[in-house]
């Protein structure tokens, strides 16, 4: 008799520390993460003039950074383009910039995270919110990762659009000096009348 109720208490045990094991980590950072990476891309898509599209890029290479300029490229459309290559710089800097803040403004929600999830992980009461705990800071890791990768991209188009600039500024002088030096027939002599 003495055997069995031992047995029973042995089985009573075993079932408290499987259910234990079984029981889900109370805290979820799921919510939390997916705004985080939302408001990063929320700042990639606002980029202006030049955007993250294929499409766009095309357009905007075709129309305001074109290979070369031809003698009949006015000098105002030369300076309306310069113009714009300037402004596609400087809005892919401050789009750059922007992203920046954004990521620095989830460190902060990361940090509390990070604090409840360790926290977590070390009072958990059996295998499974351990697991869940682990899983939810590796869920972070990746998070900020997806920061790190929104940053790099938006600096990546800051200074390609500016070394893009760059580029299309040598090859617009290269063109106006070509119309400096064919100026045309160059000067004529002709019959001048200086006093009336």
């Amino acid at each position: 008799m003495n055997q069995n109720i031992q047995s029973l208490e042995n089985q009573a045990t075993m079932l408290i520390n499987q259910a234990k094991n079984l029981a889900s980590l109370p805290y979820s950072s799921l919510a939390q993460l997916e705004a985080s990476i939302q408001r990063t891309e929320q700042l990639l898509m606002q980029a202006q003039n030049i955007a993250y599209s294929v499409t766009t890029i095309d357009q905007a290479f075709t129309q305001v950074y074109p290979q070369s300029y031809s003698g009949s490229t006015s000098s105002t459309q030369m300076l309306a383009d310069a113009q714009t290559r300037w402004q596609n710089a400087r809005a892919g800097y401050q789009d750059s910039m922007h992203v920046q803040a954004g990521v620095v403004q989830n460190l902060q929600n990361a940090q509390t995270q990070i604090s409840t999830l360790i926290s977590s992980s070390q009072s958990a009461s059996g295998a499974l919110q351990a697991a869940q705990s682990g899983n939810q800071i590796m869920g972070l890791a990746a998070q900020q990762l997806a920061d790190l990768t929104g940053v790099i991209a938006a600096m990546a188009r800051a200074q390609s659009l500016d070394n893009a600039g760059r580029l299309e500024s040598e090859a617009q002088g290269q063109q106006q000096m070509q119309n400096f030096l064919n100026y045309g027939a160059g000067y004529q002599p002709g019959n001048a009348q200086m006093f009336h």
